[in-house]
């Protein structure tokens, strides 16, 4: 992020504020300072320097081949003479637009006297201009009217009417004004305009060679604004309070929402890198999958500035421990149907993905945990021999082979967690204050590794009997002696033991927890089990239709609605449990981060 710090006073605020609107990138808060007579000087010397620069370095490739000026002027002389002329040439501008507008009037009229008009005009008559299509102009309104053709154009005529008493000349021609001036007075008038634009316009260019002097006085007021904002303080005064706004917008914009404000005219800001104590908002970056997942991080709280973001952690393991706690291969379909008829609905149709996602990965598991809307598929004859071997079934040493699965994967969650914790804290803090987290993660981790190697593979006894002292003595002596190279090793030792008592006694109960994820998707096969045999025991003597069969058709939609209910709001609040309590408090995670969110002209921040 990149931090910007403007500066405003309170009558400017509203156009400021429309301005952000319109940009939609800035994401901003807002404090207030009293203005002090000092503090208005300054910020309104800056923002008159500040307009002056900018309309320099709008004209620094015209002024490359003008003469530069031999006098030093001040900073101060230098902005008046650039407003003066920057006034004065624009005003120039309009008068020689007005005055070739009342040229294009007037030309085709020729050389006129006004005195010429007014003789006419003693003799009772009056002299009429007109305008007459040139496809509609022919010699017989010469018969009809004292007409006199002035000029003529491919498409005009221009025309005098010399209107005597009751003739109609507005019904049927097209009257034009008498031009105040002939065209070559008018003529004349621009060349005059054009010659004084010149000259002033050189003499702006001319000041172009200046600029140094407005940079080294904009720097100068520049330190004395920051300090200003960081603490002037005097009595209030409403009327002329400055307004100090921070706003926060992405690094990569930086260049482009620079080049927008300095277009701004006495808008005065400070662009520099965020800063972790800045506390700026989080703006996440997630890819097409992870971005479904993104309201779950944002349930806990965002990363602060400087923290890792959770949410792609949490959309793998959220899918999964949500599959295994439903449990069932049949409610993934209908979730993926509900998915389908969310996209119909407004509202709710940004769910529509997740839905589908979850959907998908319940229908996955289910098959694998051999459960199709309570039946156990891993005992019907119409489920190939060779689609059942991905079933998991049976025990292991006694339990139940989907207990021990959860058991661990709960580990691998656990493991993840302590990894990412010791690779944020390296970021963080430095290798020298945390080889005590490296430590707690080689032993946790690598022992879990060890013991899976040594449970799968023919290691030898010896061979693990020495891996395992080694691990134990380096990870002893990272916790309980090297920590934190930076304290003293008693101190280390000390809080080695501390941390050994939380994680001893805390790690078990974390792992133990994750075997809600077999209790719930156990618990909701038997239900839905339950309702499957309760339906049938209705139609199991019946031969032929009979009103039986329309109850066990209730009891079993409205058995698996009740239970799919059931199973969906506990697939949803224990998979995000496990993900804010186990994988959070292993990983460090804090979340006390807040959203990125852009004044636009949909929201009033």
């Amino acid at each position: 992020m990149t931090k910007y710090s403007f500066v405003i006073f309170h009558k400017d605020v509203p156009g400021f504020l429309k301005m952000l609107q319109e940009l939609g990138v800035m994401d901003v808060t807002r404090s207030s300072k009293p203005a002090t007579e000092h503090s208005r000087e300054v910020f309104g010397q800056l923002s008159r320097i500040k307009s002056a620069e900018k309309a320099l370095q709008a004209l620094e490739k015209e002024a490359a081949g003008i003469e530069k000026g031999s006098s030093v002027l001040s900073a101060s002389g230098i902005v008046a003479d650039v407003e003066r002329l920057t006034s004065e040439t624009s005003s120039l501008k309009e008068q020689i637009k007005q005055e070739k507008k009342l040229y294009e009037e007037a030309i085709p009229w020729g050389d006129f006297s006004h005195d010429t008009f007014s003789r006419i005009e003693a003799l009772g008559l009056n002299p009429v201009l007109v305008c007459i299509p040139a496809k509609k102009y022919s010699d017989k309104l010469k018969e009809e009217y004292a007409l006199e053709v002035i000029s003529a154009t491919q498409d005009k005529v221009y025309a005098v009417i010399l209107q005597q008493d009751g003739q109609q000349v507005k019904d049927r021609f097209k009257v034009l004004e008498r031009p105040e001036r002939p065209a070559s007075e008018i003529a004349q008038s621009i060349a005059g305009l054009e010659a004084d634009l010149k000259s002033k316009t050189n003499d702006l260019l001319a000041l172009c060679s200046q600029a140094g002097t407005l940079k080294a006085e904009s720097d100068r007021l520049a330190a004395q604004a920051d300090l200003l904002l960081a603490g002037e303080s005097s009595l209030k005064e409403a009327e002329s309070t400055i307004e100090v706004f921070t706003g926060f917008a992405p690094a990569e914009m930086r260049s482009d929402l620079c080049a927008k404000l300095d277009a701004q005219d006495g808008l005065y800001y400070i662009a520099e890198d965020a800063k972790v104590e800045d506390n700026p908002p989080i703006a996440l970056k997630n890819n097409w999958f992870t971005r479904m997942f993104a309201v779950l991080t944002d349930l806990y709280g965002r990363p602060v500035y400087n923290e890792f973001d959770p949410t792609p952690y949490i959309s793998v393991f959220f899918m999964l421990f949500f599959a295994m706690c439903m449990g069932d291969a049949g409610y993934g379909l209908v979730l993926i149907i509900i998915s389908f008829l969310l996209r119909k609905s407004e509202g709710a149709r940004k769910f529509a993905p997740l839905v589908l996602t979850l959907g998908i990965a319940t229908a996955v598991v289910g098959f694998v945990l051999h459960t199709f809307f309570g039946i156990d598929i891993s005992q019907v004859s119409w489920i190939p021999d060779s689609a059942k071997k991905f079933m998991i079934t049976g025990t292991i040493a006694g339990y139940d082979a989907q207990m021990l699965l959860s058991l661990a994967i709960g580990v691998i969650h656990i493991c993840v967690a302590m990894v990412v914790k010791a690779v944020y804290a390296v970021r963080k803090n430095g290798l020298a204050t945390s080889i005590g987290t490296i430590g707690w993660t080689v032993l946790i981790v690598g022992g879990v590794i060890l013991l899976a190697f040594t449970l799968l593979t023919n290691m030898s006894s010896s061979l693990t009997k020495i891996l395992v002292i080694a691990l134990g003595i380096v990870s002893a002596l990272s916790i309980f002696f090297f920590s934190n190279l930076r304290k003293n090793p008693l101190v280390n030792f000390g809080n080695g033991m501390w941390e050994t008592y939380n994680t001893v006694t805390g790690l078990l109960g974390d792992v133990l927890s994750y075997i809600r994820l077999y209790a719930l998707g156990l618990a909701g096969g038997m239900l839905g089990a339950a309702f499957n045999q309760l339906a049938g025991m209705l139609v199991e003597d019946t031969h032929g239709f009979s009103a039986s069969w329309i109850f066990f058709v209730l009891i079993v939609v409205l058995g698996h609605v009740l239970n799919l209910a059931m199973c969906c709001l506990g697939a949803f609040v224990h998979p995000l449990r496990l993900n804010f309590l186990e994988f959070f408090k292993n990983s460090g995670y804090e979340g006390s981060g807040k959203k990125y969110n852009p004044l636009t002209i949909n929201n009033n921040n």
